[in-house]
Parts: structure tokens; C-alpha cells; sequence
């Protein structure tokens, strides 16, 4: 069991690396191929680590922030995250989950799953249509982070 842990050690920091807010896959990918790992192996590592996040999100997200806004502690925080999230939301709104996919798909700072994830969420879309917008868009982004990548070997 360890040799398989010592194996599969880049895999899995590539993994957990990709499932981290703000650097998700845009940042995992670069790191995995730098680690070593194939390009092809840091993409699939990267996008599925990516995508742990997102069901978590898609169910939980507006219930936790309804109870952070009712804690004296973390009020100020869900605000902001709220705040945040309305403000990205604006732009993604008039276009649904196309907007969703469309925001995931761009791989700037803070377009990634857990943004697109929290706007479907404060959206009400329904979770097994955003899942799939959101895995899609991530695919995108993913192929152009490799593709520039790639570019940079």
C-alpha cells in the first residue's frame, strides 16, 4: 500500500493541487508537467482534482452562506463572497448555463469551477445541467492551459 502511495504521490498532489480554489487546474497543470508527470497525466490528474469541488458547491453553497450570514463571525466574510458572486453573476445571468460554461471556459483568475459553481448555485440553475456546463467549460480551459503549456516545454 505505501509503494502504491509513493507511486501515485505526483498524481495525487496534482489532484488535491487542482481541487484548491484560485489555482484549480489553471495552476496544477503547469505544476504537474513541471513535477514531471506527462502532459496528458498532469491534464487528467489536473481536471478531475478540478472537479471534486463542484458537487459540494452545487448542493451546499447557498446553505452555508445562509447560515454564515446568521453567525456574528463569518457575517462580514459571507457578504463578500456574496457580494462577489453577485457581481460575477451579472455578467453570466442573461445567458444561463451557456453563461456558466462560457465563464468556467475562460481560464483567467477567478473563472474557474468554484466561481462557476457558486454562480449557478446563487442562480438556482438546476445541479445536474451546471455540473455539466461547468465540466465542459472546465474542459476547455483545461485543453488552453495545456495547449499554452504545452507551447512553453
Amino acid at each position: 500500500m505505501l509503494e502504491l502511495l509513493q507511486t501515485l504521490k505526483n498524481e495525487l498532489i496534482v489532484i488535491v493541487t487542482a481541487a484548491l480554489p484560485l489555482v484549480e487546474l489553471k495552476g496544477a497543470i503547469p505544476a504537474g508537467i513541471a513535477m514531471g508527470l506527462g502532459v496528458w497525466e498532469s491534464f487528467i490528474c489536473s481536471y478531475l482534482g478540478s472537479l471534486l469541488p463542484v458537487p459540494v458547491l452545487l448542493f451546499f453553497f447557498k446553505p452555508i452562506m445562509n447560515y454564515l450570514h446568521k453567525t456574528r463571525f463569518f457575517r462580514g466574510f459571507a457578504r463578500w463572497v456574496q457580494r462577489r458572486t453577485s457581481e460575477k453573476s451579472n455578467k453570466v445571468y442573461r445567458y444561463s448555463l451557456l453563461g456558466v460554461f462560457i465563464f468556467v471556459a475562460i481560464p483567467l483568475p477567478t473563472t474557474g469551477v468554484w466561481t462557476g459553481s457558486m454562480i449557478a448555485s446563487f442562480m438556482k440553475l438546476r445541479i445536474l445541467p451546471s455540473f455539466i456546463a461547468i465540466s465542459i467549460g472546465n474542459l476547455v480551459a483545461g485543453l488552453i492551459i495545456l495547449f499554452l503549456s504545452y507551447q512553453l516545454i
